[in-house]
Parts: structure tokens; sequence; C-alpha cells
């Protein structure tokens, strides 16, 4: 009885991640003996895999059918997938692979309607010129990448799926224009030229989102990881378009008219695959968009939404382009001009930052003092949306909609006076808004707003006390 229980009894276990766990007994050999696992590709069911044992029972070692997909996540997956992920990992790669795959073969059409532009298969075609066309075109790439580089790279990080979105679509007109440069010859050098700088503008917005989204994606610093892999995956996408597109262009070459077509038909999957892409992310940190959407529901029903119901709702083709204009850390010399206007900048303001409101421009600004951080900033920017929160329709709360009559009253100098009764509204609001967030599950020790290096010291009176 006793050898009986010992072989019931299991002596150790393992698992997988996050996975069921399984144990391990001994066998009447004195070998040991594993319990069956079921490890499910991708955690989908109909993956699931399950080994065979030494002698078919269900039990031992993992069989051979289940090397070849351990094989393939472990080449096209990062280590401990999915668990060193975040959720929306799988949903993202999959759209943003079927994308990959439409602009390759777009690419594939264009690359064609370029190299015939420049006269290949011509015997009167001058390498002189083609070569000339060539490097013009790409000259003004490189100085169209630095110049966006330089105009919006600190804005990437706050908008990125706005961006995200924005490159690939850029980039499909950029292949439109290389498709149409042939009929043209005229301008042909003038239209391959700006296609380039445009999917030059890509190559830096499409890059720097990526890496943004990477840092997103990456659970257990493992960045290095999630990008390794997801090159190789869009290699591996890259490689099929490839063949594909060997198969389509002799059918389609000879006929502008059928070339034309299939490019507006990849394009259409192409944008539609990129929206589905960007649409399944799930960012937890709060950008102006979002904390936007967040403060106007809890405004209205005293509730706060969780990271998935705000980025279904986050906009993102009008997201460049916010009602309200709200600047964090302007410069201090920016807004005064001298020590009356400093006075009254100053008062009431207790937190440590100051904020200037321009009720006909609907333009907040605010600047930040030394000692401020994320908190602070995340409250500056939550006050100035209050602000321009009063110049909408909409339900809010009693002190507010006293508040939002009086700036409808229209009197310009009553701003300082607005400013700070908010002060007070959010000294009781806010620290329940921030608790709701950070129980939805928003990530409140870091942010994506956009907010400048500026920073500032005030004396506040009469205590005389430095922010």
């Amino acid at each position: 009885m006793a050898d009986v229980a010992s072989l019931e009894t299991p002596l150790c276990s393992e698992q997988f991640g996050s996975g069921a766990a399984r144990g391990c007994r001994a066998a009447p050999d004195g070998s040991l003996q594993w319990e069956a696992e079921e490890r499910r590709w991708w955690r989908f069911p109909a993956f699931a895999v399950k080994p065979r044992g030494r002698e078919g029972d269900g039990e031992g070692s993992p069989g051979p059918a289940l090397l070849p997909l351990s094989g393939l996540q472990a080449v096209f997956l990062p280590q401990g997938f999915p668990d060193s992920v975040s959720p929306d990992y799988l949903p993202y790669q999959i759209w943003d692979s079927v994308q990959a795959f439409a602009s390759s073969l777009s690419g594939s059409l264009a690359t064609h309607a370029v190299l015939l532009g420049i006269g290949v298969g011509n015997a009167k075609a001058s390498v002189s010129a083609a070569t000339a066309t060539w490097l013009v075109k790409d000259s003004t790439g490189m100085l169209g990448r630095i110049i966006f580089a330089w105009w919006k790279g600190g804005k990437l990080d706050c908008n990125a799926k706005q961006w995200r979105l924005f490159a690939d679509v850029l980039n499909d007109l950029a292949m439109f224009l290389e498709i149409m440069a042939p009929i043209y010859p005229i301008c042909f050098t003038m239209t391959v030229s700006t296609s380039n700088l445009a999917k030059c503008i890509v190559s830096v917005a499409g890059g720097a989102t990526r890496a943004a989204l990477t840092v997103h994606q990456a659970r257990r610093n493992n960045m290095a990881d999630v990008s390794a892999k997801d090159s190789s995956q869009e290699t591996l996408v890259n490689l099929a378009g490839l063949l594909v597109s060997l198969l389509m262009l002799p059918l389609v070459s000879d006929c502008p008219s059928l070339s034309l077509g299939c490019f507006f038909l990849l394009t259409t999957l192409h944008i539609y695959a990129n929206y589905r892409a960007v649409r399944a992310l799930v960012i937890e940190t709060l950008n102006e968009s979002r904390l936007q959407l967040v403060l106007k529901h809890f405004l209205q029903r005293g509730e706060v939404l969780d990271p998935t119901s705000a980025n279904q709702m986050e906009p993102l083709w009008t997201g460049f382009w916010p009602s309200l204009s709200l600047s964090l850390g302007v410069p201090l010399h920016r807004l005064i001009s001298s020590v009356f206007e400093l006075q009254q900048l100053v008062e009431g303001h207790q937190e440590p930052y100051l904020l200037c409101w321009n009720q006909s421009r609907n333009q907040v600004q605010v600047v930040l003092s030394q000692m401020a951080g994320p908190e602070t900033i995340l409250r500056a920017a939550t006050h100035g949306l209050v602000l321009g929160a009063l110049q909408e329709d909409g339900p809010l709360p009693e002190e507010l909609e006293e508040l939002r009559n009086r700036v409808r009253a229209g009197a310009e100098k009553d701003s300082w006076v607005i400013i700070r009764k908010t002060h007070q509204v959010l000294n009781k609001l806010f620290p329940k808004f921030l608790k709701g967030l950070q129980t939805a599950g928003w990530k409140t020790e870091k942010h994506q707003l956009e907010v400048d290096e500026w920073r500032a010291t005030w004396f506040l009176s009469p205590e005389k006390k430095v922010l």
C-alpha cells in the first residue's frame, strides 16, 4: 500500500509561463512519470496539441507533433509569449502582418513603374539621365527625413497610433505617385522625388511609432526581443509578398489599367488592415485625447473609463486637431511682461504650476515648476481640459455648471476668477479622479502628454513659499 501511495503522490511539478502545472510521479521501475500536458498554440483551442509518451499513453515527454509549433513560436514570437507581451500583442501583429503583405505587393507594382519610367528596357534611355534622376530623388528624401524628424519628432510618442496610421496612408499615396509617374514623362523626376520625400517621412514616422509601440508591448524589459521578433515576422511576410509578386507582375505588367486596379484593391486592404491593427491597441498611459475622453466621461457620469473602452473611442483620424489648444511646459516670459501680471498669474495657484486661459482662442498655457512630477503634470492637463469643458455642451457637476454659466456670460475679465475657482473644484475632484484612473487600470506614474522642457520658479505670497 505504501508503494501505491508513493506512486500517486507527485514528487515535483513544472509549468511553462502561466500555463497549467503538470506533476511528476515515480514509476514502478524507478523512472519519472510526467502527467500529460496541454499546450496551446497562441492560446487558441483549435491549436491545442497534446504530447505523447513512450508507450502512447499520453504521458512522458512532449511528442514530435508539438515540436514544429514550439519551434515556430521560438522563431517568430518573443520569449515567454504570451506573458512577456501586452494582451493586445497578437491581434495587432496579425493585422500588422496583413498590412505588410498588402504593402509589399503594392510596392512591387510601384517599383516596376519607377524602373519603367527611368528607362529600364528602353534602348534609347540614357544611363547618365537615369543616374541624375535617382540622385535627385534620393537627396530630396534625405532632406525631408531630417526636416520632418526635427519638426515632429517630439510629438510622435504622444500620438503614436495616429502617426502610425498617417505614415501608412502617406506610404500608399507615395506608391500611387510612383505608379502614375511613367504616364507623365515630363514630370517624372519631380513626381518620383515627391514620392521619395513622402516615403522618407513614412520611414521616420513609422519607425519612431513602431519603437513607441514596442515599449508598450514589452512587459518584461524585453524590448530588444520584441523588436527582433517583429523584424522576423516582417521579413517572413515580405518574403511571401516577394514570391507572390513574382507571379503577379507578369500578369499585370502589360495592362496598366489592370495594374492600377490591383493597386487600388491592395491599397484598400492595406488601409483597412492598418486601421484594425491600430484600433486593436490598448495603451494604458494617458495622452491628451485619451485623457479628454476619460475626463469627459467622469464629469458627465462620475465613472472612469477603463483603458480598453477609452482606446476604442479614441479618434484616429482627427486626433491631430483637438478643439482645445493645451500647451504644457511653456516659458514663463511668454505669459507675463510686468510685476502686476506675475502677481495676477500666481494668485490663487497653490499647486506647482501656473495656468493662463485665453477664452476667445480656447487656449490654455501651463507653466510648470521645477518640482512638477507626473502627477502634477496630469493635474495641470486635467485643469486645462476642465476649462475647455466649460465652453462645451453636456452635463457637468453642479459646481462646474455654475462656472460655465459665468463663462457664457462673456466677461473676459473673469478668466482669472474662473481659474481660481476651478482650482478649488479640482482640490475635491482630482483625488477622486486620480484614484478612479488607478483602479480602472491606467498607469498614472507616467504619461504620454506633450510637455515642453521649460520650468520656472516663483514665490507665493504672503508665505513666500518657492515653487
